[in-house]
């Protein structure tokens, strides 16, 4: 009955008709056919190969995004721009070395991190000479201290300062790396007076000691907290443990 159905109904139908039916059925046999195929590849792959598979794959699609991003800017890759900053770096650097000499730097950098601020790095023993140079030379001028904290980095510490020229226009950050465990290094008070305070902050939570300082004093805690909470290491005290 169903074969005598099936007759009846394609004898109504048109040539035109049955031949997209023939196509619909052959194309839906085709893919299922490859939907097969694959699984069985699929499953006679090794786990290397399929790692492989998925590693190009993803390399593609990488290479793809690239090609995308360099339509986008105009076929070129970025670089990173030399900072604006730099030849106020080299200035700084080049002043500095002609009348102090090429030893008294450790480093000099400009930091991205922060607004691209020229950076010097002095060393302990160069320090205040340093800080010193940049205030009172006449190409320099560094006369307004506007920020200094340290920070422990648990193989040492560091004390960080902003220096501002407004003869100039320009900053400059200077720094300079001490010992964890005897965290000693020159005041600066002598030089800039606004660093009075911020010295005494650090002295206070992190427990370095700035010689030449007029009264170095604890100005959060007290003086008889036991510890520096900035400091990694630092645990509370309990007085009744």
């Amino acid at each position: 009955m169903l074969a005598k159905q099936k007759a009846m109904e394609s004898g109504d139908l048109s040539e035109e008709e049955l031949a997209k039916k023939k196509a619909a059925a052959a194309a839906k046999a085709k893919a299922a056919a490859l939907a097969k195929q694959k699984a069985m590849e699929a499953v006679d792959l090794s786990e290397e190969e399929l790692a492989k598979k998925k590693a190009a794959a993803a390399a593609k699609a990488k290479a793809a995004a690239l090609a995308k991003v360099k339509s986008a800017d105009g076929g070129e890759e970025k670089e990173e721009k030399p900072s604006l900053n730099q030849p106020y770096l080299d200035k700084y650097v080049k002043v500095i070395e002609e009348h102090l000499g090429k030893d008294v730097l450790e480093n000099a950098y400009i930091n991205r991190l922060s607004k691209d601020v020229p950076t010097l790095v002095a060393k302990k023993d160069t320090y205040y000479k340093v800080a010193e140079f940049l205030k009172y030379n006449e190409q320099l001028s560094f006369d307004y201290l506007s920020e200094l904290h340290g920070t422990d980095f648990q193989t040492h510490m560091e004390v960080y300062v902003h220096l501002y020229s407004y003869k100039n226009r320009q900053s400059v950050a200077l720094k300079v790396k001490i010992d964890r465990d005897n965290p000693v290094i020159d005041s600066l008070v002598p030089l800039w007076p606004g660093a009075n305070w911020p010295e005494c902050e650090a002295y206070d939570l992190l427990g370095i000691r700035f010689e030449g300082h007029p009264q170095l004093i604890r100005i959060f805690l007290g003086e008889n907290w036991v510890g520096y909470p900035l400091r990694k290491d630092y645990e509370p005290y309990d007085m009744e443990g």
